[in-house]
């Protein structure tokens, strides 16, 4: 793969694959295709809360947790289209549905992760200012490995063989940040953010409680959750782990800067379905409000584009990525476990 920083930056070369997406009319809102999709999410989510309250105390509740939390995650694929203003174009109606789909539906802050993956769009794979990137308790750099201390330290040494089991945790942890968000300068309407997400998990473990006896109820919550974890893990892993991780001293134009740190996933619907679109995630990175549906047919604009000027176009099979992103992983902590021998 191309090292990015030895590529000389050129502004105009986003600029002319901008006009033929643009011209194509790839930009524009599809509205028949969001009706239908949110509409039959929002009927999987009631229809699965509908089930869990008719069917009762019975161990079969623990298949409802699973599908609970797939319906969990395509809620939170929705709110990201809604983040990025691919289904309304103007802000109002975005945080009013964001809100609901985010806060109210799921327990996860709409306002704290559009202002964390705004920043990962704004600078994906970078270790300075990509909050993805951050070892928090891995490391995704060797200069981030020889750094470590602590908690990333200690996991670093197996990352690779820790990161599934770590994903059970992912579920919690959107929820432990949004939290901790209000707290924060930044987030804006804070109090209408607080409110919603304690009125979530006030009506979340009250329905559960209510219905399972507490050993039933504390085994479900856990599996839906940890599901829940392992399925937006998945489904935002394969598309940036593995890919080269940029410092201060790579200056990149904005083109190469999106595709030359992002990874596409091959596959047919199922997997585009499954991944909420994200399979196509170089283009989803250079036009970030693009419909979902769109981002197939600007698929091959964007890649013809790429290899005219030979710029590295990454696609890979969805196991192959995922072996990428371990080895990767795997690579990274030599250092650690090195220094524990």
């Amino acid at each position: 793969m191309t090292r990015p920083g030895a590529i000389e930056a050129r502004g105009s070369d986003f600029a002319r694959l901008s006009r033929k997406i643009t011209e194509a009319g790839l930009l524009d809102r599809r509205p028949v295709y969001y009706t239908i999709r949110l509409g039959l999410v929002g009927l999987a989510y009631v229809g699965g809360w509908a089930a869990f309250v008719l069917m009762g105390d019975t161990w079969w509740q623990m298949l409802i947790a699973v599908f609970l939390a797939i319906a969990f995650s395509q809620v939170a694929l929705a709110a990201h289209d809604l983040a990025h203003r691919q289904v309304f174009r103007n802000r109002k109606p975005s945080e009013i549905t964001g809100r609901l789909a985010g806060n109210v539906m799921i327990g996860m802050g709409y306002g704290w992760w559009t202002d964390k993956h705004t920043r990962h769009h704004a600078n994906p794979n970078h270790e300075d200012h990509d909050p993805d990137v951050s070892p928090a308790a891995l490391v995704w750099s060797a200069d981030q490995a020889l750094r470590a201390k602590g908690l990333p330290k200690f996991i670093g040494r197996r990352q690779a063989f820790l990161f599934f089991p770590l994903l059970t945790l992912e579920g919690w942890n959107l929820h432990v940040g949004s939290f901790r968000a209000l707290g924060k300068p930044f987030l804006k309407r804070r109090w209408l953010e607080g409110t919603l997400l304690v009125g979530h998990f006030v009506a979340y473990f009250a329905v559960i409680f209510a219905v399972l006896p507490v050993g039933k109820a504390v085994l479900f919550v856990l599996l839906h959750q940890a599901v829940f974890g392992v399925y937006l893990g998945c489904t935002f892993a394969p598309n940036h782990k593995g890919m080269p991780v940029l410092t201060g001293e790579d200056k990149l134009d904005f083109l190469r800067k999106q595709v030359l740190t992002s990874r596409n996933v091959r596959g047919g619907w199922l997997v585009t379905t499954t991944l909420g679109g994200l399979n196509y995630q170089i283009e989803h990175h250079l036009f970030p409000n693009m419909p979902t549906p769109n981002l197939r047919k600007a698929q091959p604009i964007v890649k013809a584009h790429c290899d005219e000027l030979g710029i590295d176009y990454l696609e890979s099979g969805i196991i192959s990525s995922y072996a990428q992103a371990l080895r990767h992983m795997h690579e990274i902590g030599a250092p650690l476990r090195a220094k524990s021998r």
